[in-house]
């Protein structure tokens, strides 16, 4: 029986490739030639592993035959056990998964389900006696139904964390994030290495914008998108950087290799005068100047990888915008030691919670003054729901901050906690040494080891923590949800508007709120982490709250150059 069930399997899987292929050629003629190319390779590669499977079948069936014919019986027990792991695993390929999802991703699922459904029994049934009880009663109430329900959570954590590993689907997920990882940063090194500099459309980014790293790095970003959306190889411009005069290759790998030139003028650097006074050259304004603002900004995701990106990620932007920041910040085999060497004596390791406090100029202009007890608040939750599912020998937190003063407290405050900090970053990061090359040093070091943390506590109102968060999503398949805000939601300096789309009808109980019907578009302005958050309803031209989980972000999904001469490995 199981092997006709095997046969079956694997004779579907050849009728679907025999049908997607057969849909491939009988296109119509409109077809981009490139895109049907890439999807014959595509096909191909699925036939070569069927053929590679079905090799490996009969090889496996000749040798429990001859086995046989000698009497060796042990070898062929472990023959068909082979053969039954190679069944399940052709069983188990997209194209037999239409039977639907497996009994323990529908026994997770339902386990979520209940549960839900046993929280809202709870809440409502705490809730009530509240209103028979003394005034005495009502902090103890209150108390413990905060800690009931902290353990709620936990348990949908939990929950979840199991559900997303069903069926191998973490690791597969994973596999896909390398995949189209690499085949962005592929069309990076292409756009950025043209086989003839002297006819390549180019565009010059000069790196004199007036404030920090973070923002610095964010208009390179914002730089090399365009270049990437126009197909111009990008110039960065950053001799006599304020952080450092020698430019940005002192520390990070040139963005382009040397100019090679087909009308025999050898190799050049990209920055030569003669290449930058080139009559194809763009040079980019500040992303705060640009008016009207081009649709491919952020928050806007390519269409030829929004299908893969959406499935895999949840905001797709965030990953998006991740890959150029990991492009960009390559770090010089200098520096890529420094940063092992740090790690090994900090005794940076896993697991590990990453927290930014971030003070001196922002409080007061930007920001709000938040206490230590703010972050280890959320790095307590972690914790708790990371030990509710695997042992944690030693909490570590990997603390950085321009306020010497903030690990001592830390320290003092929370001793059960391995605090994991360079107390010279966080001095060279003061107002009176901020842009010298040791500070541009601790900074990137602070950066490097907050992207490598588990989970991130910070406020988004640092580009220094949202740098972190985006080279974050770059490590896991999807980091979307790796992170506490204190303040602001995530957002990209001179993005376009963020909009929610409303999935379900709120008709407004007091005067702040607002009202909405699904399909309406919401320009948010900020989360307030109580369940609400700020926006204006475009159809009605109204700002106020309205209850988060009513809605979902937009994610905005433009046209932009495929690059088909870089092949797509991952397809």
């Amino acid at each position: 029986m199981k092997t006709w069930k095997v046969i079956g399997c694997v004779l579907l899987v050849w009728l679907g490739i025999m049908v997607y292929m057969s849909s491939i050629m009988f296109q119509s003629s409109e077809t981009n030639p490139s895109d049907i190319e890439r999807q014959l390779k595509r096909a191909l590669r699925e036939l070569d592993k069927l053929k590679a499977q079905n090799d490996e079948f009969r090889s496996l069936v000749a040798d429990i035959k001859n086995e046989i014919k000698t009497g060796d019986v042990e070898p062929v027990g472990k023959k068909k056990k082979n053969v039954e792991e190679k069944a399940v695993a052709v069983a188990s390929s997209k194209v037999c998964e239409a039977s639907g999802p497996s009994l323990l991703h529908e026994q997770r699922r339902r386990k979520i389900e209940n549960d839900v459904v046993e929280f809202w029994y709870y809440m409502r049934s705490e809730l009530k006696k509240l209103k028979s009880v003394s005034k005495s009663d009502i902090p103890h109430l209150v108390d413990k139904a905060l800690t009931d329900g902290a353990d709620y959570q936990k348990t949908l954590h939990k929950d979840f964390y199991e559900l997303r590993n069903v069926d191998n689907a973490g690791e597969l997920m994973k596999k896909e994030s390398e995949e189209l990882g690499q085949l962005v940063q592929r069309r990076f090194k292409y756009l950025q290495n043209p086989a003839d500099c002297g006819s390549a459309k180019k565009l010059v980014c000069n790196l004199s914008k007036g404030c920090g790293y973070g923002c610095q790095l964010h208009h390179v970003t914002y730089c090399m998108m365009v270049a990437y959306a126009t197909q111009r190889t990008l110039i960065l411009e950053s001799r006599g950087w304020r952080y450092a005069s020698s430019g940005w290759e002192s520390v990070f790998l040139p963005i382009s290799d040397t100019c090679k030139d087909k009308k025999g003028s050898g190799s050049r650097p990209w920055a030569d005068p003669d290449i930058i006074r080139d009559t194809q050259v763009v040079e980019m304004p500040i992303v705060d100047s640009l008016h009207p603002r081009p649709n491919y900004l952020p928050l806007a995701i390519p269409k030829d990888l929004s299908d893969r990106l959406m499935r895999l990620h949840g905001d797709p932007a965030v990953w998006w915008i991740g890959q150029f920041v990991k492009y960009l910040t390559r770090p010089q085999p200098r520096l890529q030691t420094d940063m092992e060497n740090a790690q090994k004596k900090m005794g940076f390791s896993k697991p590990i919670v990453g927290v930014h406090v971030r003070r001196t100029d922002k409080v007061g202009t930007e920001a709000a003054f938040h206490s230590i007890d703010e972050y280890m608040t959320y790095v307590e939750e972690y914790y708790e729901r990371l030990e509710a599912r695997e042992p944690v020998r030693t909490r570590k937190v990997y603390l950085a901050s321009d306020d010497p003063s903030v690990l001592p407290d830390a320290k003092s405050r929370y001793p059960h906690y391995v605090f994991i900090s360079d107390v010279e970053i966080s001095k060279s990061a003061g107002l009176n040494k901020r842009y010298t090359d040791q500070s541009l040093h601790g900074i990137i070091m602070d950066i490097h080891f907050l992207s490598l943390s588990d989970y991130l506590v910070c406020t988004f109102s640092s580009q220094v923590c949202r740098v972190a968060y985006e080279m974050m999503q770059t490590m896991h398949a999807d980091a979307s949800s790796y992170f506490k805000s204190l303040d602001d939601i995530y957002y990209f300096g001179g993005q376009n508007g963020h909009q929610m789309e409303v999935l379900e009808r709120h008709v407004s109980k007091q005067p702040k709120e607002i009202d909405m019907e699904p399909g309406d578009s919401i320009g948010i302005a900020g989360n307030h982490w109580d369940g609400y958050s700020k926006g204006m309803n475009r159809r009605t031209g109204r700002d106020g709250l309205f209850p988060s989980y009513k809605t979902q972000s937009k994610i905005v999904i433009v046209e932009q150059p495929t690059y088909p001469e870089v092949d797509d490995q991952s397809d």
